[in-house]
């Protein structure tokens, strides 16, 4: 079913995750990426420099949480533009004793911010969380709706 701009209003919900996260997911990245930063899978390494332990990347958390998006608008390149400032890391626990269980889970909500009837567009504001905390603010996307 299409979306349209007349069925949006400003706060409605438009879909929430529970995105799990585990240690393997960050070397996953880390080879997909590029970015091998031992913050990300060195738990000696990470506390060296203050780190509470291993983080996510950011632009793995960053992703993970525009997922919301595209699965609702159901086209990715809908999305036009994506901001988002970061502002705790998501520390990911050691779960390797335990396989399957998450070291860290990320909770997304997206609701409509805006609605731009003269561009066809709609902004989705994201709370995302992480522990109860905030671990990005002003995370809006704008997707394109025809």
């Amino acid at each position: 079913m299409a979306i349209t701009l007349a069925e949006l209003e400003v706060g409605q919900e438009i879909g929430r995750s529970f995105v799990d996260v585990t240690r393997l997911d960050l070397v996953k990245y880390a080879g997909a990426s590029g970015d091998f930063n031992p913050i990300h899978w060195n738990e000696a390494f990470a506390r060296s420099v203050d780190l509470p332990g291993v983080i996510a990347h950011g632009m793995f958390t960053m992703g993970s949480a525009v997922q919301v998006v595209t699965d609702w608008i159901g086209d990715p390149s809908a999305v036009v533009d994506y901001q988002t400032r970061f502002t705790r890391p998501v520390v990911v626990e050691d779960t390797t004793a335990e396989p399957g269980s998450a070291g860290a889970t990320v909770e997304v909500v997206g609701v409509v911010g805006a609605v731009d009837q003269d561009n066809s567009t709609a902004r989705i504001d994201l709370t995302v969380t992480a522990g109860g905390q905030k671990v990005l603010v002003k995370a809006q996307a704008v997707v394109r709706i025809w």
